[in-house]
């Protein structure tokens, strides 16, 4: 798509850029996640997210969002650096931090042709599904990528 920081979007350009998808009939993928400490499990997933679709959009839960989440100290890294990191990503189009616990609102706002989430998740849990699938849309489960997560690396980091 374009510069990294491009690819970081607000609220404000986000109906203009879905519209602008819409228009060239572009199929949006839309996946969210912490994505604190980016690991070969997360590009994997990512890569793989990437082709069922023509744009990969990630929502990125926001440091306070993290919190709420996850506990005290995290995230590791400030949603700023995870977003950068993300759209440092040649296969990810856009990136948008959120700042509540789920992506609801921002899966309503841009109403993807597919939702994705990894297999950790089942359908019945996966946030949006509802609201997707209503709207002509699919919800897709990818397989983890074994031996890869977050919480690991920061164990073995800490020595845990």
């Amino acid at each position: 798509m374009y510069e990294t920081r491009q690819k970081i979007l607000s609220w404000e350009e986000l109906d203009r850029w879905v519209a602008y998808w819409r228009f060239l009939e572009q199929r949006i993928v839309f996946t969210n996640g912490c994505f604190d400490l980016l690991h070969l499990g997360h590009v994997s997933y990512l890569e793989e997210a990437s082709r069922l679709g023509d744009i990969l959009f990630v929502g990125l839960n926001s440091d306070a969002s993290v919190r709420r989440l996850k506990g005290v100290g995290r995230p590791i890294q400030t949603q700023e650096a995870r977003a950068r990191l993300l759209a440092a990503l040649e296969f990810v189009d856009a990136v948008l931090v959120f700042d509540e616990d789920t992506p609801e609102r921002l899966i309503q706002r841009i109403t993807p042709d597919v939702l994705v989430k990894g297999g950790d998740y089942t359908r019945d849990r996966v946030v949006g599904r509802e609201w997707v699938e209503t709207h002509g849309g699919e919800v897709v489960i990818l397989p983890l990528l074994e031996g890869y997560s977050t919480t690991d690396l920061i164990r073995r980091a800490c020595g845990v």
